[in-house]
């Protein structure tokens, strides 16, 4: 007979081993082993058993040409941004995973496109696990929501919520939060490893089976990541994280995982008082405050899948009170930030080991694309020289090791979105720029190191 044991396991991402340990071995974690129960196959086969799992082995292998495509139709979910991330709309039967630091606005977000799919596709299933119905209704009321067809529930258990999930087929279902339901046909409270990997795996295949779309609030740990093991992440259809500073009124939601869509997309909203608001345009947003006559400021072109965005780069160059300069950078990678530095130095005879440098990316966004490159080293320039950029002056680029300016993808893009905010030239890599030609109302200049794009920037 096959006996259960105990292992232990990260809170963290879910690494299992068979003795504690201090340190995580895969994400570093300190004192995050959590003694859990591992279940037998055989065991965990009766318990499934018990929970009236919809029976899979009756599926049987089909052609792929003849599998109807029109069944998976996506639905809007009202709005515009959060349907560009999905890739076109929410598809039908998928498991939609949402994480965000608290008070971010995630059930503000649901709860706005449950309403607005209500009226549209009829009867959305609301499940809270962590606020009473009375709580939920105040959020309601202040963001306008009250659809007859917006149902609310106020249920934990996994078994339970899938029954009603079978019972009234809505349009969509929105579970607040993963960590909030457990299973009572296993040991473990909620939102431990076992509770999470198990709700998740039985609420998947209901939804596969009824065809039904759900959306899971997801807890972050400190790191930002999705609290629970890794393996949530692999299971669920898209993982979507949403961010931005609670004390600022813009938030970024992206994908990280998208089996129906691209992973590059990301959705702009404000927060009102009202709710969350579909920010179509988000870089007017991004540069309305920018200053028009400021020191170690440039705006650049990022491109973030089919959408431009320009962005404010920030530079602070000041000497150190301190034997050991300080290097900081938010919104971008420190480790961008010392390379642009050690380029600067050698190619262009800049010298920053005597100054503190502090980098910002104006609106909380942050960027990954190498084309910031570029706009970096100059506003890194502008600071440590004090002079200033033209504020009609954006650019774009990749800088290699060499001190070389490489071409980017899709600039036409960038120059269409740059004549669109009003600007008048643009610094972009040499060999773009004679692909490009002339282009009215732009004047392109190209350049072909680093060194040639500061003498070109910090000109006036």
């Amino acid at each position: 007979m096959t006996r259960d044991r105990w292992i232990y396991a990260c809170s963290e991402c879910g690494y299992e081993t068979s003795k504690w340990m201090g340190r995580c071995p895969e994400c570093g974690g300190w004192n995050s082993f959590q003694e859990i129960k591992h279940l037998s196959a055989r065991t965990d086969v009766k318990q499934r058993g018990a929970l009236h799992l919809p029976d899979s082995s009756q599926s049987k292998p089909t052609p792929l040409s003849n599998i109807d495509v029109a069944a998976e139709e996506r639905l809007s979910s009202g709005s515009g941004e959060l349907d560009r991330v999905l890739g076109g709309g929410i598809v039908k039967g998928s498991l939609i995973l949402i994480g965000g630091s608290p008070g971010i606005g995630k059930s503000t977000l649901l709860l706005q496109v449950s309403e607005r799919m209500s009226r549209r596709y009829g009867e959305v299933l609301y499940v809270s696990g962590e606020e009473s119905l009375s709580q939920v209704k105040i959020r309601a009321k202040r963001i306008g929501a009250s659809s007859p067809a917006l149902l609310l529930t106020v249920e934990r258990e996994i078994n339970r919520i899938c029954q009603q999930v079978e019972e009234l087929s809505p349009a969509l279902v929105v579970v607040d939060s993963i960590q909030a339901v457990y299973d009572s046909g296993i040991e473990g409270y909620p939102g431990s490893l076992s509770q999470i990997r198990q709700c998740c795996s039985v609420l998947m295949q209901w939804v596969k089976k009824l065809n039904v779309p759900v959306f899971l609030v997801g807890h972050v740990t400190k790191g930002g990541a999705i609290a629970g093991p890794k393996m949530l992440e692999h299971m669920v259809d898209v993982v979507l994280y949403f961010e931005g500073d609670a004390f600022q009124m813009y938030r970024i939601i992206r994908a990280e995982k998208n089996r129906f869509g691209p992973t590059d997309e990301i959705g702009a909203f404000e927060m009102r008082d009202v709710g969350l608001v579909d920010v179509p345009e988000p870089s007017k947003i991004f540069l309305a405050e920018r200053p028009q006559r400021a020191v170690g400021s440039q705006v650049v072109a990022t491109l973030r899948g089919s959408r431009p965005i320009f962005m404010e780069i920030q530079s602070l160059v000041t000497e150190s009170p301190f034997g050991s300069p300080r290097r900081l950078a938010s919104g971008i990678d420190l480790s961008r930030l010392l390379l642009m530095l050690a380029i600067l130095e050698k190619k262009a005879g800049l010298y920053f080991s005597r100054d503190d440098v502090y980098v910002n990316i104006a609106g909380g966004l942050r960027v990954d694309e190498p084309a910031v490159e570029l706009g970096l080293c100059i506003s890194l320039a502008s600071s440590f020289k004090n002079k200033e950029v033209c504020s009609r002056t954006f650019t774009f680029g990749e800088v290699g090791l060499a001190g070389e300016v490489r071409g980017v993808s899709q600039p036409e893009i960038r120059i269409r979105e740059g004549k669109k905010l009003g600007f008048k030239r643009c610094i972009l890599p040499a060999k773009t720029a004679k692909q490009l030609g002339e282009v009215p109302g732009m004047e392109l200049i190209g350049v072909e190191t680093v060194s040639e794009a500061l003498e070109c920037a910090l000109e006036v």
